[in-house]
């Protein structure tokens, strides 16, 4: 029987979780031990990502060295150390706490012979044609200075500065009134609303509802009183959905307004707000049909940055555009190409202000106003993206990443997506809930996105044809960069020379790739190494037969997005079935009052303090009290009671030895 282990993160003390997950690990070993079973349990841990990154660019800050002053194998090999620390002492952490495994064979990552094994299944799908390079706008932290997953993004209220803004028509089809551009009345406006002022100087396009109903409004009043002058003036024309209007007068300051005729937005063409500024925004701004318009807020009009939106990106390629502009750059500040506005900072990525944003909203909103064509501004609280690990905001930036298809006909008449929602129906899940919550997901998520701009990981191990763009299928490459990461580590791909990959192939015609792989896809490979023969020729001590797929994952709920899934994705575009045949989820920990735990409010439980003072076997028990399929609690009063319960069992047992006569 196999329980294979959902590695944790080599970087810190084991905290209650760690805990809780481990333990009812080592009751399933246990108990199915006792049963008769020879049980393989491999614990292992994950070491590669950007925490650990983090954590040696601050020692390296701290002896006055920037990362890009470090080579990349004295950063890795820092990067290693600390991971190896950290695997060393949560070991012995959970060896305190009573977990029964194969620790002298545990696995780790960033092991030699694990890095080759995940490179060789990147290879497979490279060779399956599973693997594309797409340029498209992905979540991108200019913290960290990398394209984030779906899994690696939280949501976190922010507050935004909003804009309304105009677009001047400048042509439009014979489907609209007479005077729609005559002289003989105020040219109108297109009007727009967006959260991301910024986005502005990347617009190049307005998206509208097929089926909204717009008009074409005149300002007739405007609000009286005010300690400021509006942006609008009686004589103005918009064109808004209808609604919408009333709110976007309220936001201009407009009192008074008249519908002149009811408009179709199809066919018209519009300037850029920041045409009369600067030459480079010269380009007719089209309005294009999208059926993510909606007239629910905003003006029924979306601004459309095919470079800084999903929405966006489709709706652009959807009619026919292909070339998508690069405004922003990893360190979220416009190219120097921008016009008005290059090298300012959307998001700020260095000193105390790191992770708020910069200069960039404002200085797009002075020069619309300048341009006269800033209606209105204010402020909005809403959820927002940010990163999970530096919990700075994210931005969406078009940017070349590697990605697998989610939907692409495979080998078998089957798409990626399909082999996963049929191997999600063919698992047993405990509680069975867990199945429609990762089917849903699975259904509705887009192509794994697995390319990151980092240093510590393991690389997307491939060279590309310069001239075609395309992957080197070649089976004897792929054997040697196999073997070098098996003998040297991950790092052998970065110091040697591509010739000693190559071989009779050119160097000059192929580019090396250096980004690194999402992390979900290290840990979601880790079936490969670990239930796949564990031979002595893979490094292990003692022979084992393969045992795929395992009997069990068991984790926590979250792992529904995380490593349940990429093992899924990993399991199903490899080998076309998940490599698990049942998944238990427990819930998460909670204090005393129901409350998340968190080191900043004081309501954490320490499980290395629980041990020192009553014994591993307190925190054992308490585990097997709780229902884990749902959320639990612990705290002072729960571990006195369960201290209690403890003394009651130990001494009831305790008796009843002692009444045994031989």
């Amino acid at each position: 029987y196999v329980l294979h282990d959902g590695p944790p993160y080599a970087n810190g003390d084991i905290h209650i979780g760690h805990a809780l997950n481990k333990t009812l690990k080592d009751f399933v070993v246990r108990s199915r031990f006792l049963l008769g079973y020879d049980v393989d349990y491999v614990p292992g841990w994950d070491c590669h990502g950007l925490p650990i990154e983090w954590k040696i660019e601050e020692q390296f800050r701290a002896k006055g060295r920037r990362k890009d002053e470090v080579s990349k194998e004295e950063f890795r090999t820092a990067c290693r150390e600390y991971a190896g620390k950290y695997i060393d002492l949560q070991r012995d952490q959970f060896l305190r706490l009573g977990i029964t495994g194969d620790f002298a064979n545990r696995y780790a990552t960033m092991d030699f012979t694990s890095e080759a094994a995940i490179v060789a299944e990147f290879h497979k799908f490279k060779n399956s044609g599973q693997l594309y390079r797409g340029s498209k706008p992905v979540m991108w932290s200019p913290v960290e200075r990398t394209a984030l997953a779906d899994a690696e993004v939280e949501y976190h209220d922010h507050v935004s500065p909003t804009i309304w803004v105009k677009f001047p028509v400048v042509g439009a089809t014979d489907s609209h009134p007479d005077d729609l551009l005559s002289f003989r009345a105020a040219t109108p406006s297109v009007v727009i609303w967006t959260t991301t002022p910024w986005t502005i100087p990347a617009n190049r396009a307005i998206s509208y509802g097929p089926e909204i109903a717009y008009g074409l409004y005149e300002v007739t009043a405007l609000e009286e009183g005010l300690d400021y002058e509006p942006w609008a003036k009686p004589g103005d024309r918009f064109i808004i959905a209808d609604k919408l209007a009333e709110d976007v007068f309220k936001a201009a300051k407009i009192s008074g307004f008249t519908r002149v005729d009811a408009i179709n937005p199809s066919g018209l063409e519009c300037a850029h707000p920041l045409a009369a500024l600067d030459s480079g925004y010269g380009f007719s701004v089209p309005l294009l049909a999208g059926d993510h318009v909606t007239d629910d807020a905003g003006t029924g009009f979306v601004h459309t940055a095919p470079g800084h939106g999903a929405d966006d990106f489709a709706v652009w390629l959807a009619h026919g555009h292909r070339e998508v502009p690069d405004t922003v750059d990893p360190d979220g500040a416009y190219y120097e190409h921008v016009p008005l506005f290059a090298g300012l900072k959307v998001l700020e990525t260095e000193g105390k202000k790191t992770g708020k944003f910069g200069p960039a909203n404002g200085a797009v909103m002075e020069k619309l106003i300048e341009a006269g064509n800033l209606l209105a501004r204010g402020r909005m609280e809403h959820s927002y993206p940010h990163s999970w690990r530096s919990k700075a905001p994210i931005i969406f930036r078009n940017t070349p990443q590697w990605f697998i298809r989610m939907d692409e006909t495979l080998e078998d008449d089957n798409t990626l997506r399909d082999r996963a929602l049929n191997a999600i129906d063919a698992t047993a899940f405990h509680p069975a809930a867990g199945k429609n919550r990762i089917r849903s997901m699975v259904e509705g998520r887009p192509d794994w996105l697995i390319s990151r701009q980092r240093a510590w990981g393991t690389p997307l191990a491939m060279f590309v044809d310069k001239q075609t763009g395309q992957p080197l299928h070649d089976p004897e490459v792929d054997a040697r960069i196999v073997k070098a990461v098996a003998e040297g580590g991950a790092d052998v791909w970065f110091s040697a020379p591509d010739a000693d990959f190559l071989g009779a192939h050119d160097p000059e015609r192929f580019e090396k790739v250096t980004d690194i792989l999402d992390v979900w896809f290290d840990s979601g490979s880790t079936h490969a190494f670990t239930l796949d023969p564990r031979t002595a020729a893979h490094g292990y001590a003692g022979d084992r037969p393969s045992h795929w797929p395992a009997d069990l994952y068991l984790e926590g709920s979250d792992q529904h997005r995380g490593w349940f899934q990429s093992s899924l994705l990993e399991g199903c575009g490899t080998r076309g079935r998940a490599p698990f045949k049942a998944v238990l989820t427990h819930g998460f920990t909670l204090d005393e009052n129901g409350e998340k735990m968190s080191k900043s409010r004081g309501n954490t439980t320490d499980p290395l303090t629980i041990i020192k003072e009553s014994g591993a076997d307190i925190l054992r028990l308490w585990v097997a009290l709780v229902d884990y399929s749902d959320d639990q609690r612990i705290g002072k009063q729960i571990l006195q009671t369960t201290v209690d319960a403890y003394r009651k069992l130990r001494n009831t047992v305790r008796y009843l030895l002692g009444a045994l006569n031989g």
